[in-house]
């Protein structure tokens, strides 16, 4: 495949693609309270500073996409915005979360520095067109159930709104049967040869969809994560992606394919050897 020039883009003055470093999306799953936000957001910048990497904030106000009515979703929009705002303020790190809702996208832009939009919502014209209006760079998730070619339809709809420099994709795996995703890592190449950024999800890509206890809750399987995120530093991600918490197994949300903070700066050592290797290579 032809190599093709990819963007920077922009977020709160870190610059993605390119031939700029990696850069780290990482944070809860879902947002349980301020305390909990804070004491991650503060261990998160503290690995950024020591590492040299930069790191962009992300926890969900909202999870609307939940096997089980009885699942927990989040504080709210009101509050979860208030908890990032919070996060930003105190420590500095750009924040991101998921928008589900064109109002969302405009409420969110007011505080965020990066609009997510979640892999289900992936073909959503409006929403996608919402959130590019907002003038805020938008990260979209590739949905399970779209090829990467497909992508380059996302890409236009944003581009048609706000221009170049505003579009992020994220590869999170792709639906494989029942209960189950697999990473095909041609889509990374594919993906930037629209002339996106692309972000490697590590932690939902080993997702397994809907096979929790008795089908009410996703499960995961965290012990493939490291593998996955260096094959796709190998094949050229520009960001990272992933979902900490300092007690993935107690976790409200996603816990069996969240990483455990402690294990976050060695994978990220990791995936920067082999990125810089790389980027080496005459």
């Amino acid at each position: 495949m032809e190599e093709k020039a990819v963007e920077v883009v922009e977020v709160a003055g870190i610059r993605i693609g390119g031939d700029s470093p990696l850069v780290i999306i990482a944070g809860p799953c879902v947002i349980e309270d301020m305390h909990h936000a804070l004491r991650h957001a503060w261990a998160l910048q503290k690995l950024s500073m020591s590492m040299g990497v930069p790191v962009i904030y992300k926890s969900s106000f909202d999870k609307a996409n939940r096997s089980s009515l009885h699942s927990y979703r989040g504080p709210g929009i009101e509050d979860g915005l208030e908890i990032l705002n919070a996060v930003k303020q105190e420590t500095g790190l750009p924040v991101t979360t998921d928008v589900h809702t064109q109002e969302q996208a405009g409420l969110a832009a007011e505080v965020v520095d990066l609009l997510q939009v979640p892999a289900f919502l992936c073909r959503q014209t409006s929403l996608l067109v919402a959130a590019a209006k907002t003038g805020k760079p938008v990260n979209v998730k590739k949905g399970q159930f779209m090829s990467p070619w497909d992508t380059k339809n996302i890409v236009e709809k944003i581009r048609a709104t706000a221009g170049p420099g505003k579009c992020l994709l994220t590869e999170r795996g792709t639906s494989f049967g029942y209960n189950n995703l697999v990473v095909d890592f041609r889509s990374i190449p594919v993906m930037r040869s629209s002339g996106v950024p692309v972000v490697f999800d590590g932690t939902h890509s080993v997702q397994l969809p809907g096979a929790g206890t008795g089908g009410t809750s996703t499960g995961g399987q965290r012990e493939f994560v490291p593998f996955l995120v260096l094959a796709a530093a190998a094949v050229g991600m520009d960001a990272l992606f992933l979902e900490v918490h300092e007690d993935p197994d107690n976790a409200p949300c996603d816990g069996p394919n969240m990483l455990c903070l402690e294990d976050f700066p060695g994978l990220v050592e990791k995936a920067l050897v082999v990125r810089n290797a790389l980027k080496s290579m005459p």
